[in-house]
């Protein structure tokens, strides 16, 4: 018999629907996905934590505790990446630990814990938390294929991880791409080295031969298949339940669940599926066999279009794939997993849209510097000297990262009972591994892309085709205009500008929107930049769409060449917006945590 663990609520919506499934259109099917006897079920974790606050104003611990009372006989698991919890960067020891401890008080009885580049060091604590909980601990290692990952390392490790004190093990193929004999080798492998505990294979169905795979795993005496129910699968989700439960009917591999209620879950999510359709993207859809070329999973492909998108990039798309691979060889061979594969993913759309290495993301310098863990292979020195400088073996640490790091949960719990938003002690750990989209949710400043309610929206696509079609709103106009969140009357008889708070916004008019009604939009005036008499005058533009984080000189202050002096948000990683010039700042013009687009203006400086 061979068990299914599904993950319809995490994996699946994450890989066809960029991650936006709200939980009001998970709950109402959960009693009777509770009653198939699934071997688990995957409803956390992942970019399900950040897309909760970033785009669906939803407090992830509440879906939680939600989903896990509604599921009471299926154990409930989430993806934790290690000592990155759910984000994509290091975080202290107590950190990890107390993120453990409140998941699972909070419902969450198993843990997938995996790095991103498999080096052990840094499932250590998770591990070992989630064992001292009583949670059921699952040890997983990423998938990839290069030169360096043999199925002989993969034996090894998962011996590794078994003496860790891990109750199953995984195979986290995240990009879809193992193949039959492969993932044969390696199950056969495992079992035949004395591995006691169950394995479980996770794949997807990018590549379009994860059936194969799936079948000789069986053959190969696999434990438990990863899979969705079919309507939340596309090409870059997961095989299946159904099919693969047909499949593996009157075998001794049969999983012995009801194809009947089987077929009422997915009669619910067919509904769900044309609900989001304004998220559909057809590159998430097709099975796509270059996948064991640019090994980019499916989570990250459905994002890596919708984050393409909105930078104007879209039709960048296919070199960005070429460009992956070449990234990937320059970085060691790091499975293209979070966070490592927006490390590489982000760094290769820079090289298309910039030239290559002309523009590096701070993460890339901290991968290199050997904040994310050993690269999994070899760097040329020529490669550090290009992302790190001359002095690049200075910077390059060989000690696990977290043991840098000070304790940090008390520190971020008086910082959030100052700012009197401490509510209950999870508010801690959404502000410490989101410090900025964290404190914004926090305050209750988020707005959601959308409610259950007000779906199904039009694709983005047509929604604009249709809006170039309609006729301009004509003057005078008389309405309201929503101003740093209050509404202001105001009267116009063409385009003016309107002056609050200090600010000058410029206000036009919008066409009428869905409900046929009219209103306005604003904009901050960007002030023209005088020129100093006693230089070049310089303007500074960012060079995508993006949230400034942090700006990190004065106006006044005098700055080299290439030194940052903002921090931008771009595509989930960190950017510098540099000095193009040695000179001195003289005139902000974005404040943190504004949105800005490609070519805002970001600050004027002297030369």
């Amino acid at each position: 018999m061979v068990q299914l663990h599904d993950q319809t609520l995490r994996d699946a919506h994450q890989s066809v629907l960029a991650t936006r499934l709200r939980t009001e259109d998970m709950l109402p099917i959960c009693d009777k996905m509770d009653q198939v006897g699934f071997d688990s079920m995957e409803i956390w974790g992942g970019a399900t934590f950040d897309a909760c606050i970033r785009y669906l104003d939803e407090d992830p611990w509440e879906r939680l505790n939600k989903l896990s009372d509604a599921l009471p006989n299926t154990r409930v698991q989430m993806l934790e990446r290690a000592m990155n919890i759910v984000a994509y960067s290091n975080y202290p020891d107590d950190i990890v630990k107390n993120f453990v401890r409140y998941a699972y008080r909070n419902g969450c009885e198993s843990f997938r814990i995996f790095d991103a580049l498999n080096d052990l060091r840094y499932m250590k604590v998770p591990i070992e938390t989630a064992n001292e909980e009583g949670a059921h601990v699952q040890g997983s290692l990423c998938y990839t294929i290069s030169p360096i990952h043999t199925v002989e390392q993969y034996v090894e490790k998962f011996k590794e991880l078994e003496k860790m004190g891990c109750d199953s093990l995984c195979i986290k193929d995240m990009a879809g791409m193992i193949s039959p004999t492969r993932a044969y080798n390696i199950i056969k492998g495992c079992k035949e080295t004395g591995i006691k505990i169950p394995i479980d294979l996770h794949s997807h169905k990018t590549s379009g031969m994860t059936g194969f795979a799936y079948m000789k795993a069986c053959e190969a005496g696999v434990d438990v298949l990863d899979t969705s129910i079919s309507s939340l699968t596309g090409a870059t989700g997961q095989p299946s339940t159904e099919s693969v439960t047909a499949a593996l009917q009157d075998t001794e591999y049969d999983t012995g669940y009801d194809m009947d209620l089987l077929m009422d879950i997915r009669e619910y999510f067919e509904g769900i599926w044309s609900k989001y359709r304004h998220l559909h993207r057809n590159q998430a859809l097709r099975v796509d066999p270059s996948v064991t070329v640019h090994q980019i999973p499916g989570g990250m492909l459905s994002n890596l279009v919708n984050q393409l998108e909105k930078q104007g990039a879209a039709d960048k798309y296919e070199e960005v794939l070429k460009e992956v691979p070449r990234v990937r060889e320059d970085f060691g061979y790091p499975p293209l997993v979070t966070p490592s594969s927006q490390i590489v993913g982000v760094q290769a759309v820079m090289n298309v849209k910039f030239g290559r290495y002309e523009k590096i993301t701070n993460d890339t310098k901290e991968y290199f510097r050997g904040m994310y863990g050993r690269p999994p292979g070899e760097i040329s020195e020529e490669m550090y000297e290009t992302i790190l400088g001359p002095d690049w073996e200075d910077e390059v640490i060989e000690e696990r990262p977290a043991s840098l790091l000070e304790p940090q949960f008390k520190k971020k719990r008086d910082e959030l009972e100052d700012m009197g938003l401490l509510k209950k002690p999870e508010d801690v750990l959404t502000y410490a591994i989101y410090p900025d989209i964290g404190l914004k949710f926090l305050k209750g400043e988020v707005e959601a892309e959308f409610t259950s309610d007000e779906l199904p929206l039009e694709p983005e696509k047509e929604k604009e085709e249709k809006e170039v079609k309609k006729p301009p709103v004509s003057y005078p106009f008389e309405g309201k205009v929503n101003i740093d969140g209050k509404d202001y009357e105001v009267k116009m008889e063409s385009e003016e500008t309107v002056r609050v708070n200090g600010k000058e916004y410029k206000v036009s008019v919008l066409f009428p929107d869905r409900s046929g009604s009219q209103g306005a939009t604003t904009k901050p005036k960007k002030e023209e930049p005088t020129q100093d008499p006693s230089g070049e005058e310089l303007e500074v533009k960012a060079p995508m769409l993006g949230t400034v984080l942090d700006l990190k000189a004065n106006p006044g202050d005098q700055v080299k060449k290439d030194e940052p002096i903002a921090i931008l948000e771009a595509m989930k990683m960190e950017n510098d917006v540099s000095a193009p010039k040695d000179g001195t700042v003289k005139e902000f013009h974005v404040g943190k945590g504004e949105d800005v687009e490609e070519n805002d203006l970001i600050a004027t400086m002297v030369v």
